[in-house]
C-alpha cells in the first residue's frame, strides 16, 4: 500500500496545485513566524481557499488558544502543533478539548535518548515524529529516528504515526521499508529553497514509493 503523503511548508499557489495534481492529500501551511517557511494568517487564508476542505493542515509551535481560534476561522481542518517537552499538561488538554482528539496532530520535540511520553496519546489520534534539532522545530532536513518510529508504531497501533524529517526521493523508499510508515511528511527534501517546492522532486519521491 502506498503511504498517505503530506507536503508541509507550502507558500505558493502553484505548489499547492502541483501537490494536488500529483496526488498529495494533506497540505501543510506554517504560521510559526521564526520559520523560513512561515506565512501570514492573511496569506494562509488565500492558500486555504485553493485547498479542498478536509485537507488543510495548520502548522505552528505551542500556540495559545486565541491563535487556535483564528486558525479554525481561517479554514484549517487539522492542527499540527509542535512543542517542547516541558509544555504543561494543562496546555495539551486545552488543545485537545478545543480542537478535538481526531483533529489534533501532536509533534513533540523529543531529544535523542529520551523515552517517548505515552501520556501524549491521551490527547491526540495522530503523532508526528520529526527529527530533533536543538534550535528549530522541524524543517531542518535532518533524518528522523526511524527505529524509534518503527517501535512506537508497532507498540501503539491504534495511533496514527506520521514519519517526518529529511525525507527525499533518494531515501523515501528505504524509510518506508525500515519503519512500515503509512503516512509520510515531505518538506525540505522536495525544495529548491525554503517554502519553494520542486514538482520534479515531488514526482520523483512519489515515483520511488510506487516502484518500492
Amino acid at each position: 500500500m502506498i503511504p498517505t503523503i503530506k507536503v508541509c511548508g507550502l507558500t505558493r499557489e502553484e505548489d499547492v496545485r502541483d501537490c494536488l495534481a500529483a496526488g498529495v492529500y494533506w497540505l501543510g501551511i506554517n504560521l510559526y513566524s521564526p520559520s523560513p517557511r512561515s506565512v501570514s494568517l492573511i496569506r494562509a487564508r488565500e492558500l486555504c481557499a485553493i485547498i479542498p476542505v478536509g485537507q488543510r493542515v495548520l502548522v505552528d509551535v505551542a500556540p495559545d488558544i486565541n491563535k487556535l481560534h483564528s486558525y479554525v476561522d481561517a479554514g484549517f481542518d487539522r492542527f499540527q502543533l509542535h512543542f517542547p517537552m516541558n509544555l504543561p499538561q494543562e496546555t495539551l488538554s486545552a488543545w485537545s478539548d478545543f480542537l478535538g482528539f481526531e483533529n489534533l496532530w501532536l509533534a513533540p520535540k523529543l531529544p535523542p535518548g529520551e523515552p517517548f511520553p505515552d501520556r501524549l496519546l491521551d490527547h491526540a489520534q495522530t503523532i508526528v515524529l520529526d527529527a530533533y534539532s536543538r534550535d528549530a522545530f522541524g524543517g531542518t532536513g535532518k533524518i528522523g529516528n526511524w527505529s524509534l518510529f518503527q517501535n512506537l508504531k508497532a507498540t501503539h497501533s491504534e495511533t496514527n504515526w506520521i514519519l517526518a524529517g529529511g525525507l527525499n526521493p533518494e531515501n523515501i523508499s528505504d524509510a518506508v521499508d525500515q519503519t512500515g510508515a503509512a503516512f509520510l511528511d515531505l518538506n525540505s527534501g522536495i525544495e529548491v529553497a525554503p517554502g519553494i517546492k520542486d514538482v520534479s522532486l515531488l514526482r520523483k519521491a512519489l515515483g520511488a514509493l510506487v516502484r518500492g
